[in-house]
């Protein structure tokens, strides 16, 4: 219960964060959310892919709530937790030690939370 507790805060937190930056700074926030939604729109890599894409960056970068919010995406359009996992394998691979330590935590903890939910 406290894996999900911390998991669903996570993402919890972040939208609220974003709410309250969009409410200060609408014009920016506004184009911020403008740019990623149509750089997550499918195209010649599909929505998944981008997703997976961002999971790999942010568990190198270490980004706790990008890492959170990119693997609830990623098994919300459908990818399965193998995907997820050499995903984490090739950060691990690209960014060593502290990548993978992020990958074998949080986003395990997300999918253990999340993953039910998207049917996997």
């Amino acid at each position: 219960m406290e894996t999900q507790n911390y998991v669903t805060q996570t993402l919890h937190d972040y939208k609220a964060g974003l709410g309250h930056f969009m409410q200060k700074l609408p014009q920016v926030g506004n184009a911020y959310t403008q740019f990623t939604a149509a750089c997550f729109q499918s195209g010649a890599l599909a929505e998944k892919s981008k997703h997976l894409i961002a999971l790999g960056i942010a568990v190198c970068a270490q980004d706790e709530y990008c890492i959170v919010y990119h693997t609830n995406a990623a098994l919300e359009t459908g990818a399965t937790e193998q995907e997820i996992l050499e995903t984490v394998a090739v950060s691990g691979a690209f960014g060593g030690g502290m990548a993978m330590s992020q990958g074998v935590t949080i986003v395990q903890d997300v999918i253990a939370v999340f993953g039910q939910q998207a049917g996997h």
